[in-house]
């Protein structure tokens, strides 16, 4: 994946364009959607440092130099560099020092977490993954690791009224495209931003590359609005995404003799009315079974009850205590006979979780869903969950009971 998004200068540069990330507005991205299965992994982002006289390392200056270069066909499309054929170990690094000379600038280098293959890629080319990998005192080559993605970040915009931090640059080694390293890269640059306390985060894509629109939307990003980039005035179109807290939960589908299922009426600012199963929040060092355990004790008063087989996991968004998460929802099948919730921990459970009433609900009611059910495919996933089961331990033939006939 190929991606050069905007930061925005607040002034023009003179001279060869040459600036990658800093001078433009724009994210750009050259590579169709990576697949479902990425067979790529990337090892933790590495703050890009350089040696005590302010200059790259010639090993780690040679690794990214040949990263650029194998992304021609984007870098013919930005205009970054005056020629896309013919990008200079000095043009990187004259790029590179102007982003680094920005204090709210980070570059941060990705390295194959598999390490050592190197087979078939474009950029592997003079130099790449040389140096002793010792980062911390200028050194480069990632100890052996291949440099597949660079990303260039800003904290703060140059424009006081966007409160966002922007990704600058998103961009992985041709020879290393299509095997997921882009989603990744992603989504490690969201989390230190999500880490650091911010909240969303924008980058912006030039609109004669579609492939860059298509990128980043199928990662959740929103067009928010279309303008120029700064530096070059070419048409952009800006997006942007919420960075929402990773929650891991847990909840208990429990069944009655006859398939109704009991859940509870919440309410939420984000989603509204709704009805759910019985769980939450993971406590720390708790599995999801515990925490489904635990859950459906303190809110239904059963103690008599264990999560038994696992239904599936159902990732959602929305928002808790005034901030937006996505959670992750472990969901497992319980069955017993049908009863009330019991204990007066029920009534501490909805005042705190926003829990107003509770039920069971048939089959058919989850069918015809009056009111929204989280999660929505509950009907038909009870139903696949009982055809299997059915399926592997079939009911045994009903006896005979006939009299034997009399002469």
């Amino acid at each position: 994946m190929r991606a050069s998004c905007g930061l925005g200068a607040p002034e023009p540069r003179q001279g060869p364009q040459v600036g990658i990330a800093h001078s433009a507005l724009c994210a750009l991205l050259g590579e169709q959607l990576p697949p479902h299965s990425p067979d790529g992994v990337v090892g933790d982002l590495e703050p890009l440092r350089t040696a005590e006289d302010g200059t790259i390392p010639g090993p780690l200056l040679a690794e990214i130099t040949a990263l650029h270069a194998s992304n021609r066909d984007f870098y013919a499309l930005s205009g970054d560099f005056p020629d896309a054929n013919d990008i200079r170990p000095e043009q990187v690094a004259g790029a590179l020092s102007v982003e680094l000379a920005n204090p709210d600038v980070e570059i941060l280098l990705a390295r194959d977490g598999e390490g050592g293959d190197r087979d078939g890629a474009d950029g592997d080319k003079d130099g790449e993954g040389g140096g002793d990998g010792r980062h911390g005192d200028g050194g480069g080559g990632g100890g052996g690791r291949r440099l597949v993605g660079v990303a260039i970040t800003l904290s703060r915009h140059p424009d006081p009224a966007d409160p966002d931090p922007w990704i600058g640059l998103l961009l992985v080694d041709a020879g290393a495209q299509r095997r997921g390293y882009g989603r990744q890269l992603a989504s490690l640059v969201e989390e230190r931003f999500r880490l650091a306390g911010r909240t969303a985060v924008r980058l912006a894509a030039l609109d004669n590359n579609p492939g860059a629109l298509a990128f980043w939307t199928s990662l959740g990003y929103e067009v928010v609005e279309h303008r120029r980039d700064r530096q070059l005035g070419r048409p952009c179109t800006v997006l942007r995404k919420t960075l929402r807290r990773q929650r891991r939960a847990a909840r208990v589908a429990v069944l009655d003799p006859e398939g109704a299922v009991f859940l509870f009426k919440y309410h939420n600012d984000e989603v509204g009315v709704h009805w759910a199963l019985p769980g939450g929040g993971l406590e720390a060092a708790e599995t999801p079974r515990e925490g489904a355990r635990r859950e459906l004790r303190e809110e239904t008063g059963w103690t008599d009850l264990e999560p038994g087989a696992f239904l599936c996991t159902w990732s959602h968004d929305f928002t808790r205590a005034d901030a937006p998460v996505r959670q992750h929802d472990d969901i497992y099948v319980a069955r017993r006979p049908r009863r009330e919730p019991v204990g007066g921990l029920l009534a501490a459970s909805r005042a705190e979780e926003g829990i107003l009433a509770w039920r069971w609900w048939t089959r058919a009611e989850l069918v015809a869903q009056a009111e929204p059910v989280w999660p929505p495919e509950l009907a038909r996933l009870l139903a696949e969950f009982e055809a299997a089961a059915e399926a592997e331990n079939p009911p045994a033939p009903p006896a005979d009971l006939t009299e034997p006939g009399r002469a």
